[in-house]
């Protein structure tokens, strides 16, 4: 399974918003210190996540970042999509005609993986930012 920081960060970093912005805006270098993430890196991910409309900049002397949306709304599959992230256990393309590892045929294998990538996505897709906070 590949899983990369960009996706393992965002979730990271939209938890500890989650957490810590309830009265006010939170800073992405106050994220980037609880969380021991670069800040570039933060802004970076946080371009995308106000693309994809799961946050929202305030401006000011106290800005910084809020959710858009309450966190019982946010799934965790809607962070790693919109940070680009894929969640792959299969090397080629699920529904692609040509066959794994550049074969004409599926490897012995295809079904196991299609399935456990089936239900690692289901589990994203069904886990919502507001559990990670109250744990």
């Amino acid at each position: 399974m590949k899983l990369t920081t960009k996706g393992r960060y965002a979730v990271m970093a939209m938890a500890d918003l989650a957490s810590y912005s309830k009265d006010k805006p939170v800073s992405l270098s106050e994220i980037a210190i609880r969380q021991n993430i670069s800040l570039a890196y933060l802004e970076q991910l946080f371009i995308r996540l106000k693309e994809k409309k799961l946050v929202k900049s305030v401006r000011g002397v106290h800005g910084g970042y809020i959710l858009n949306l309450p966190a019982s709304e946010i799934k965790i599959s809607n962070i790693f999509f919109a940070v680009n992230e894929e969640i792959k256990t299969l090397n080629c393309k699920k529904d692609s005609k040509k066959g794994c590892n550049n074969k004409s045929i599926k490897c012995i294998t295809h079904n196991l993986w299609d399935k456990l990538d089936n239900h690692i996505n289901g589990f994203f897709e069904n886990v919502k930012l507001e559990e990670l906070v109250k744990r």
